[in-house]
């Protein structure tokens, strides 16, 4: 038998499949979410584009200021995301929906990290420098563990962390930090819920913003979708929408309910729980390549043709 890539990696894949359905307590995967984390609830019928909460993100956070912050007229033509500059950043759709004069009316989106319930971002840190708060429910950075390997950046199923590749020296993965400062020693609200001028920002626990996004939908029906974007995507996020438009043509991606860390999570535990399961896993390996190569170096057999 020939261990081509092909078979190899149907093996792997094999053992994979064998390994998650382990039922057993060391492979079992529970969730490290927090109870009822403090969340936002945004509602994108109310946000009016006018970008305050750039500028105040911006100036709690010590970043530079955000690009024309007084000119609404050009900055939306282009699709901006956040970046090492910019923690959260609003964007301009139009989606088909007209006023009375048949004018396209635009909705607006503001984008930043999503706090998930189990980041994808902090399961994929192999040093722990991202973490989930226990008491405020942010995923927060810290740089001092920090080795720049970029796992957060490729495991976000929101493409957020950004990267200060322009400093050679200390760089940092760059995110929104929920003001976790403010939360936790000042009892504060995040710089852009406080600032938001048309309340299309609310904070809160989770709990109760999904109270207030389910009964703004149910008292609502004609104005809203009926549903809660981050109510259960990739297991639960702090910060929830509600909308009156689909929230793909927002960029809000379609994503599955199971938190992204679980299947990562409960192959490593599955794997490692015991000393000789990677042990065990390699003997398999080499036994089944001794075997490959062990076949083909045997002589074939040709068959002498009868004499005439």
């Amino acid at each position: 038998m020939e261990l081509s890539r092909r078979t190899f990696f149907k093996f792997m894949g094999a053992t994979g499949a064998a390994v998650t359905t382990k039922t057993s307590s060391a492979g079992a995967w529970t969730s490290k979410a927090p109870p009822d984390p403090y969340g936002c609830l945004v509602d994108l019928t109310r946000c009016i584009g006018c970008r305050k909460c750039e500028e105040a993100c911006s100036e709690v956070n010590q970043l530079p200021a955000p690009e024309s912050p007084h000119c609404q007229c050009t900055i939306f033509d282009k699709k901006r995301r956040p970046d090492e500059s910019a923690y959260t950043v609003v964007n301009r759709y139009f989606t088909g929906k007209v006023d009375k004069f048949d004018q396209p009316l635009p909705t607006f989106a503001k984008v930043q990290c999503m706090h998930c319930q189990d980041p994808a971002c902090a399961s994929a840190c192999i040093v722990g420098a991202l973490t989930k708060d226990e008491v405020t429910g942010a995923v927060v950075y810290d740089v001092t563990k920090c080795i720049g390997c970029r796992y957060c950046m490729v495991a976000c199923p929101f493409e957020i962390p950004a990267y200060e590749y322009f400093d050679p020296i200390t760089p940092r993965v760059m995110k929104c930090t929920f003001c976790n400062e403010r939360l936790s020693k000042e009892g504060g609200l995040p710089g852009c819920a406080a600032i938001c001028p048309t309340e299309a920002i609310t904070f809160g626990k989770r709990k109760t913003l999904l109270k207030l996004a389910k009964k703004r939908l149910r008292e609502n029906p004609g104005t809203y979708i009926d549903h809660v974007y981050g109510e259960k995507e990739v297991g639960g996020t702090s910060w929830l929408y509600i909308s009156s438009v689909p929230f793909e043509a927002v960029n809000l991606p379609v994503l599955p309910d199971r938190p992204s860390p679980k299947l990562a999570e409960t192959i490593q535990h599955s794997l490692f729980s015991y000393l000789w399961s990677p042990i065990a896993l390699f003997a398999v390996l080499g036994a089944f390549m001794y075997r490959s190569g062990k076949k083909q170096s045997r002589p074939e057999k040709r068959e002498v043709p009868d004499g005439p």
